[in-house]
């Protein structure tokens, strides 16, 4: 179904909990929140993904997202434990995980329109102005989310001060 392997299949539902997680954090917290349950979850499904991509991709900008993505999940998580750092290390985590979450939705927006609906995928060109307006759409989301992310934690930091 949809042309993928069984071992794709792995990589498809091993990352695909990462999505949903992702969105109830964004809406529950403002950001990833990797010292809490879904968080850890999340951590856990976007490894399996971010791995596996080297077990099923085909194109080697695949390898390229998937190394960039698991080193900014690691960053994210491991950038709280880095003493020193302050309130920076809030900041820097909310970056870092955003941006894993949006090296997650390139792939899948873009596999999903390449392959649905079954055997007429409305997307059959790289260049096709859906894809790259998909694409472009995300990217947007990504810069408006991470200002709006930055400004909230700012507020939170004020909050806290007064």
């Amino acid at each position: 179904m949809f042309g993928i392997s069984p071992l794709g299949w792995v990589h498809t539902l091993g990352s695909l909990p990462a999505i949903p997680l992702a969105l109830y954090m964004f809406i529950r917290h403002g950001r990833i929140v990797p010292r809490s349950g879904p968080g850890a979850i999340y951590f856990v499904s976007m490894l399996i993904g971010g791995l596996t991509v080297f077990l099923v991709a085909h194109q080697s900008v695949s390898y390229g997202i998937a190394v960039v993505t698991i080193l900014l999940l690691l960053a994210g998580y491991g950038v709280g434990r880095v003493p020193g750092l302050g309130r920076a290390a809030r900041y820097l985590e909310t970056i870092f995980l955003s941006l894993t979450a949006f090296l997650l939705m390139v792939p899948t927006v873009s596999e999903t329109l390449r392959r649905v609906p079954d055997g007429h995928p409305l997307v059959t060109d790289l260049k096709s102005p859906l894809l790259l307006g998909a694409q472009a759409a995300l990217f947007v989301l990504l810069v408006i989310g991470v200002a709006a992310q930055i400004l909230f934690l700012r507020r939170q930091g004020k909050a806290a001060v007064s």
